[in-house]
């Protein structure tokens, strides 16, 4: 227990953390401020300390879903927050580099997840998207995007709902697609199938969506039939390695996560193979700011087995030889944070949903996945990429004001 006082006396220095020991002792770490919250631990048996020294992340989290903790003052996203508030990217410390122990295991744990082959993409997939789509509509916005949105501020003053923002992120993306009707374009991790049926509805092209997720798949095709599109929007269950083009346009929105590094050539090649030569690709994806590193404990376990957040060093390089062009590259840096708080607030609210769909074991293991989500991006090292690429460099105009007032357009429709 000395060892976790010192280690959490220099993780909070601003806002105060009391530590209640399953034993009856307690310390206070940490001055009250403004803007940091001040905030009670209490620790229920005697093994919590020594599980988070061993595994900051995992130690924590285990101890949180399990029960083994409880928070006064405030809920999981408020101690995570207040851990990161102290430690976040730009000061240059690191929370895993003060508690962990299991340093030495980095480099092999990175090269046993870098790779994500067909025999396992499948069940990585559905070990988080095959969850009870009736989960997703408690907390998603009504077009279940299921990635960052498209605020206006950093701060959300304007107030815009999650629906908006996302409508937003759409037409973002859209424009750098630089979309004409009657093309025909690839959705990479199709989702639910909002963003292709956006682009149908609004830029008239035609719309591949392909996904791992049979539970995704069966309501995209639903969706499309209700539409009256689905011969214009068609959805597959197949691997990307597995589709046949060509394709004037390819977008992949928060699918590039499950890639896995050793892939990386692989998915270029066959984005390339699949485009016209004239064709044009969009990926979304979250991203590491410090260069390549590894999947924590807690996430590879419980949330996105087989996931890897890429690194933009380890994009472009994945990309290279490829003779594909980048030709836009666009860091968002709060905008998930934003979206995801949002998440975490409609998962609050429907909390006796979510308890009778599964249990209180599952909606702490929840919020906990949402609270160091959004905090990671707010204070911590990812952010989101979106790189464009294009076959050739005269595809695309040689300006980014196409973008703008595509955007304009789309957000007036």
């Amino acid at each position: 227990m000395k060892l976790f006082d010192r280690v959490i006396k220099r993780l909070v220095t601003r806002g105060q953390l009391s530590i209640y020991y399953h034993d009856g002792r307690k310390i206070t770490v940490g001055t009250p401020e403004p803007g940091f919250p001040s905030l009670a631990l209490k620790f229920h048996d005697a093994r919590v300390p020594f599980d988070i020294i061993k595994d900051p992340r995992l130690g924590m989290a285990e101890a949180f879903i399990d029960g083994r903790v409880s928070i006064e003052g405030g809920g999981i996203m408020e101690l995570i927050s207040l851990i990161r508030m102290n430690n976040a990217w730009e000061t240059g410390k690191s929370i895993s580099d003060l508690g962990s122990v299991k340093r030495g295991f980095k480099t092999i744990r990175r090269k046993l997840w870098a790779a994500n082959h067909r025999a396992r993409s499948k069940a990585n997939v559905a070990h988080h998207y095959d969850l009870s789509g009736a989960l997703y509509a408690l907390f998603l916005d009504r077009d279940r995007q299921y990635s960052c949105a498209y605020f206006p501020d950093a701060g959300n003053e304007t107030g815009i709902s999650l629906e908006q923002a996302q409508e937003d992120k759409k037409a973002h993306i859209a424009a750098k697609l630089h979309l004409k009707p009657g093309m025909k374009v690839l959705d990479i991790g199709c989702g639910w199938g909002g963003m292709a049926l956006y682009l149908h509805r609004t830029c008239g092209v035609d719309v591949t969506g392909i996904t791992l997720s049979e539970e995704q798949l069966k309501v995209a095709r639903q969706r499309a039939a209700d539409a009256g599109v689905a011969d214009h929007v068609r959805f597959e269950l197949i691997d990307y390695r597995d589709i046949a083009g060509p394709f004037d346009r390819i977008v992949s929105v928060g699918m590039f996560e499950h890639v896995g590094t050793k892939d990386y050539r692989t998915f270029y090649n066959k984005c390339r193979d699949l485009l016209t030569p004239e064709g044009v690709m969009l990926i979304h994806t979250i991203g590491r700011v410090d260069g390549p590193g590894i999947t924590d404990a807690f996430t590879q376990k419980y949330i996105f087995p087989g996931g890897y957040i890429p690194a933009l060093s380890e994009m472009i390089q994945g990309s290279e030889g490829t003779r594909l062009m980048v030709t836009d590259v666009e860091v968002l840096r709060i905008h998930y944070g934003l979206t995801i708080r949002e998440w975490y607030k409609r998962t609050l609210a429907h909390k006796a949903d979510i308890v009778a769909l599964y249990d209180e074991r599952f909606f702490r293991l929840w919020t906990f996945y949402l609270a160091g989500a959004a905090t990671v991006f707010e204070h911590g090292g990812m952010v989101n990429y979106q790189v464009q690429y294009a076959r050739d460099r005269r595809s695309l105009p040689i300006t980014r004001d196409y973008m703008l007032e595509a955007e304009s357009a789309l957000r007036g429709r």
